[in-house]
C-alpha cells in the first residue's frame, strides 16, 4: 500500500509540474514582442513624453497668433511714510504722506503676422485715497485703442509662421521614426534569444543523439567491430556536447533578460519564441521607397525647415542694420473726477501719435558683415542640404536592394537547412548499420547545426532589413499603407 501511495502522489506531483510548466512559459512571434516594446519599452514611454512637449511647444505657438486678454492692478497700492517735497523757492523739505493708490487695467491684444504689428485696446480706472486731507480722487480711461507698427525690420512672426509648422510636423514624424527604431532595436534581441534557443535545442538532441551513438558504439566494441579509438572519440564528442548545453542555457538566460529589459516584458515566465517566417510574396520597388520617403520622413520636412531658416537668418541680419522706426499711435477717452462715475461722465479726447528712430552712424562695417555671413550660412546650408538628399537617396536605395537580396537569401538557406537536415538522418542510419565512419558521422552533425543557425540568421538579416525598410520610408509593405500611430 504505501508503495502505491507514493507511486500515486509521484504521479500527481508530475502531472501538477506539467501543468505548470505549460501555463509558465510565455510564447511569443516576432509581431508580438514588437508591439509589446512600441507600448511598454522606456524608449517608447520617453518618445511619447517628447511627442507631448512638442505638442504643447506648438500650442504656444499657436496663441502668439490669438487675441489676448490681460487683467493688471494694484490693490491695494497702500503708502505711509515721510518723502521729499520741493518747495517754491527750491529747498526740499522732508512731509508726512499716507495714501493708497490703486489701479485697475484690462488690456487687449491682437498681434498681426502680415504686418509685424500689434493693434491693443485698453480700459483703466485709478483711485487715489489721501488719508491726511481725507480726499478721494479717481481717475480713468473709459477705452482706448492703438496700433504699433515696426518700420524696417525684422518680422518674427511672419517667419515663424513659416517655420513652426515645419517643426511641428517634423516632431510628429520624428515619433514615427522612433517606433521604428524600437521596432529595429527589440527585432536583434528577439533574435538574440531566438538563435540561444536554437542553440540549445541543437545542444539538448545533439547531447541525447551522441548518448544514444555511443551507447550502440560500445555494443559494437564488446563484438570487436570498433576499435578503441571511436569509442574515446565519442566519449569526448559527449563531453562537449554536454558543455554545449550549459553554455547554450547560459547564452538563453543572458538573451532572455536582454529582451525583458529592453520590451519592458514583465514577470518570470519562461518566454519560447516561436520562428517567424519570411515573407516571399512582398515586392519593394526602389522608386515607391522613395517616393514614400520624400513624404513621410522627418529628414525630407527637415531639408524645406533648415533653408527656411537660414533664409529668415539672412532676413533677420538686414533687418537689424540700418534704419530702425516704429510707429505707435493710439486715441480714447479719459476723464477725472472724485467718483467712479465722474470718470465715464463726459470723459475728454485723448491721441497720442509717437515715430520712434535708430540710424546707426558709424559701426565700422558691422552690419555689413552680419549681412554677409548670413548670406553665406544661408549658402552653405544650401549645399549640405543637397548632400544631405543624395545621401538620402543612396541610403534608400541600398537598402532596397539588400532586402531583396536578404529575401533571396532566405529561400537558399532555408533549402539548405532541409537538405543539411536529411543528410545528418541518413548519417545518422548507416553510422547505425555500420557502413560511416565517425569521422563522417561528425561532419553531417556540425553541417546540420551549422545550416540550422545559418536559417536563423537569414531570419535575422530579413527582418532587420525589412523595418530598417520601414524606418526609411515610414510605410507598411505588408498592409500598402502609410504608417502611422
Amino acid at each position: 500500500m504505501k508503495k502505491i501511495v507514493l507511486i500515486g502522489l509521484a504521479v500527481l506531483f508530475s502531472s501538477i509540474h506539467a501543468v505548470f510548466a505549460v501555463t509558465d512559459t510565455l510564447k511569443l512571434n516576432l509581431l508580438q514582442v514588437v508591439e509589446m516594446a512600441r507600448a511598454n519599452s522606456i524608449a517608447a514611454k520617453q518618445a511619447a513624453t517628447v511627442k507631448e512637449t512638442k505638442y504643447w511647444e506648438w500650442r504656444t505657438f499657436k496663441s502668439n497668433y490669438q487675441p489676448q486678454l490681460a487683467l493688471e492692478g494694484i490693490l491695494p497700492g497702500y503708502t505711509k511714510t515721510y518723502t521729499q517735497v520741493q518747495q517754491p523757492n527750491g529747498s526740499i523739505l522732508f512731509q508726512p504722506v499716507h495714501y493708497d493708490n490703486s489701479s485697475l487695467t484690462l488690456n487687449f491684444s491682437q498681434s498681426i503676422a502680415a504686418t509685424g504689428g500689434t493693434i491693443y485696446g485698453t480700459t483703466q480706472l485709478q483711485r487715489f485715497d489721501d488719508f491726511d486731507r481725507k480726499s478721494v480722487l479717481y481717475n480713468g480711461i473709459p477705452y482706448g485703442v492703438g496700433y504699433t507698427q515696426p518700420l524696417l525690420q525684422f518680422n518674427s512672426l511672419k517667419w515663424d509662421k513659416k517655420i513652426e509648422p515645419l517643426k511641428y510636423s517634423e516632431s510628429k514624424q520624428v515619433f514615427i521614426e522612433t517606433q521604428e527604431k524600437i521596432s529595429i532595436t527589440v527585432t536583434e534581441y528577439f533574435f538574440d534569444l531566438l538563435l540561444a534557443q536554437v542553440n540549445l535545442d541543437i545542444a539538448e538532441l545533439n547531447y541525447a543523439n551522441t548518448k544514444r551513438i555511443l551507447s550502440i558504439a560500445n555494443t559494437k566494441f564488446e563484438l570487436g567491430k570498433i576499435s578503441k579509438n571511436e569509442i574515446l572519440q565519442l566519449q569526448l564528442e559527449v563531453l562537449n556536447a554536454q558543455k554545449a548545453v550549459g553554455t547554450a542555457k547560459r547564452d538563453v538566460e543572458v538573451a532572455t533578460l536582454n529582451l525583458r529589459s529592453y520590451a519592458g516584458i514583465e514577470g518570470d515566465d519562461r518566454i519560447k519564441l516561436d520562428m517567424p517566417q519570411a515573407v516571399a510574396q512582398m515586392t519593394v520597388a526602389t522608386e515607391k521607397v522613395l517616393a514614400e520617403a520624400f513624404a513621410n520622413r522627418s529628414d525630407a520636412i527637415g531639408f524645406a525647415r533648415r533653408l527656411a531658416e537660414a533664409r529668415r537668418d539672412v532676413a533677420k541680419a538686414k533687418g537689424e542694420n540700418g534704419l530702425k522706426a516704429t510707429l505707435r499711435a493710439n486715441l480714447g477717452f479719459s476723464n477725472a473726477g472724485l467718483s467712479a462715475f465722474d470718470v465715464y461722465r463726459n470723459p475728454k479726447n485723448q491721441q497720442t501719435v509717437e515715430l520712434q528712430l535708430s540710424i546707426p552712424v558709424m559701426d565700422w562695417g558691422r552690419s555689413k558683415s552680419r549681412t554677409k555671413t548670413a548670406q553665406a550660412n544661408e549658402q552653405l546650408v544650401t549645399y549640405a542640404v543637397e548632400q544631405d538628399k543624395q545621401t538620402f537617396k543612396q541610403q534608400i536605395v541600398t537598402q532596397v536592394t539588400l532586402f531583396n537580396m536578404m529575401k533571396e537569401q532566405t529561400k537558399l538557406t532555408d533549402t539548405a537547412a532541409k537538405i543539411a537536415a536529411e543528410k545528418y538522418k541518413i548519417a545518422s542510419e548507416r553510422y547505425v548499420l555500420g557502413n560511416l565512419s565517425i569521422t563522417d558521422l561528425s561532419i553531417a552533425f556540425q553541417e546540420n547545426d551549422a545550416a540550422k543557425r545559418d536559417y536563423v540568421s537569414s531570419l535575422r538579416d530579413f527582418w532587420g532589413a525589412y523595418y530598417q525598410l520601414r524606418y526609411l520610408s515610414l510605410y507598411d509593405f505588408e498592409k500598402n499603407i502609410k504608417i502611422t500611430y
